[in-house]
């Protein structure tokens, strides 16, 4: 399944069966959170068979049942935090989807997590981990015109990478951000709303795996 194909089949998933997740899927997952780690600088963690974190008012509020397994993404207090939590988090939940496993996204709705922070660390994310009772369901999206804007024609690549965009999973699905074609060269700008900036990793990484083009 190439990368594209894995982001259409990825949804949001909030009740797990509680089977275990085998050890091969184990260590790829655990080998990704050491090379995201060494390329981020940040201090990401993984869970297996800890089912505390979940076991919470605010995880039963909201409506997680059966998530034993998550990955913490934890790093350096600082203003890139938020972004690179999203960025590698997305590669990370895209490869748990590869492997047959489903994840969900959690900001708040979670009890303690396992992780240990260093002094000066925050934890920024929970992903929940494991396998879904259900595959999800699509999220619904905005116009991509609403979305990006082009100073020329759009290239063919750069309409690739906006359809991996629109696949990508952002808080309360805002979609509250544009990316920008001008000169050969592509940014994205976050809207105001809450985890905008960690929205915004997400959607470089869609676009970036699927474009291959580098997004400042």
């Amino acid at each position: 399944m190439d990368i594209l194909e894995t982001m259409k089949a990825r949804h949001s998933v909030r009740q797990y069966t509680g089977k275990k997740i085998e050890g091969n899927k184990r260590e790829t997952l655990a080998a990704l959170v050491n090379e995201c780690n060494k390329e981020s600088g940040m201090h990401i963690q993984i869970f297996f068979d800890e089912p505390k974190c979940f076991d919470s008012m605010m995880a039963h509020y909201g409506k997680f049942s059966g998530v034993e397994n998550y990955i913490a993404l934890v790093g350096e207090k600082d203003a890139g935090l938020d972004e690179k939590a999203g960025y590698y988090g997305e590669k990370l939940v895209l490869k748990a989807q590869e492997l047959g496993l489903n994840t969900c996204w959690v900001a708040m709705t979670h009890g303690k997590s396992a992780a240990r922070l260093k002094k000066g660390e925050k934890q920024a994310c929970i992903i929940a981990l494991g396998y879904g009772v259900t595959q999800g369901t699509a999220h619904p999206n905005k116009p991509v015109g609403q979305l990006c804007r082009c100073t020329s024609d759009m290239p063919d690549w750069f309409s690739k990478g906006m359809e991996a965009v629109l696949l990508a999973p952002t808080a309360m699905n805002q979609q509250k951000f544009c990316f920008i074609l001008e000169n050969g060269n592509v940014s994205v700008k976050a809207g105001k709303g809450f985890y905008t900036k960690m929205d915004m990793g997400i959607v470089k990484y869609h676009f970036e795996a699927v474009s291959g083009h580098k997004v400042e």
